[in-house]
């Protein structure tokens, strides 16, 4: 691009971003040595979402949250809805106006890919902002948190490679080093365009049904009946929750959320598998995390690359019973 007036089109940027982030004021906070985070999330899925988004807003001592960025999954609807879903929480956590939300992408990597040079893309609000962050100078390394499909995240490296240099991705995803899993298989060529990329990236393992990934950090419904009801800062002005009625903290709309939600077993639990993922930054001792070879994922299962002298982080072994606790403590 030709150097016109850069100071105008710098400011002009700037504005369109926060704009198209739904961000009324700046965010003044100081960082403090705090961690700054980006977490990228298909809010309006089920309920960890949710869940995940207020424990990291809510741990502002550890966490400087640069904002909310969402996409959107099979479930909950169209792009939309993950927004006014991601929206509800951060009112609900008192930070409307503080920190921002983000409209990503509706689509996928390949259907996308070829777009990003148009004004208007899908996703454009959420990859732009990334870029954004990604590029300013600050005291430690920005972590990209995704929490649903990695769209967001291939978009914003294939726009501008460089940040690769500039970031930390910790993706809740997969099954590894087992196939299949929501959130990677809703864009598998986002996931492969990453691990051909140089970005450090680190894979909060899943595991559905198994003791050693994120799916083991389950809570109860009564238990969440019993724990959450008035928990969190209250807020000024009630806010409308997802399935009706209104809410002035986000302990009660956890309580919401688990009263509309279908449970598998005879305990009624659920897998906070989100919040796990932002525990293990906050405190990477509640896990245990292997060096590996960059594995590919190739028709639907993962290779062993043996011979890779890239290296991603494993994360498995979570500590159900540290995270939990300090799960509910946050909110208190």
């Amino acid at each position: 691009m030709k150097r016109v007036n850069l100071i105008f089109l710098g400011g002009l940027f700037a504005i369109l971003l926060l704009a198209g982030c739904n961000r009324s004021a700046p965010d003044h906070r100081a960082a403090g040595g705090r961690i700054p985070v980006i977490i990228d999330s298909d809010a309006n899925n089920e309920l960890d979402d949710q869940h995940a988004i207020a424990y990291l807003l809510l741990n502002d001592s550890v966490f400087n949250a640069i904002g909310v960025t969402v996409n959107a999954t099979w479930n909950g609807g169209e792009i939309g809805e993950h927004v006014k879903e991601a929206e509800r929480v951060v009112q609900l956590c008192g930070l409307k106006g503080i920190v921002p939300v983000c409209a990503g992408a509706n689509g996928s990597f390949t259907g996308i890919r070829e777009h990003i040079t148009e004004p208007g893309f899908d996703g454009h609000q959420a990859v732009d902002f990334m870029i954004g962050e990604a590029m300013k100078k600050r005291d430690g390394t920005l972590v990209l948190l995704p929490v649903g499909k990695l769209t967001n995240i291939a978009l914003a490296l294939l726009k501008e490679p460089s940040m690769a240099e500039r970031v930390r991705v910790v993706w809740l995803g997969s099954n590894y080093p087992g196939p299949g899993e929501y959130n990677l298989e809703n864009d598998t060529a986002a996931l492969s365009y990453i691990l051909r990329t140089g970005v450090p990236f680190e894979i909060a393992t899943v595991r559905y049904g198994e003791p050693t990934g994120t799916a083991a950090v389950m809570v109860t419904q009564q238990e969440i009946f019993e724990r959450m009801p008035g928990l969190g800062p209250g807020v000024a002005g009630p806010v409308a929750g997802r399935h009706g009625g209104t809410f002035t903290c986000f302990g009660d709309y956890s309580v919401s959320l688990f009263s509309h939600i279908e449970f598998s077993g005879e305990d009624r639990s659920r897998s906070l598998y989100d919040m796990a993922a932002v525990a293990i930054v906050k405190n990477p001792s509640w896990a245990e995390a292997t060096a590996i070879h960059c594995p590919a994922y190739v028709e639907n299962r993962w290779v062993e690359q043996p011979g890779n002298s890239r290296k991603v982080l494993v994360w498995e072994h979570f500590n159900r019973d540290q995270i939990i606790a300090d799960f509910y403590a946050s909110f208190k």
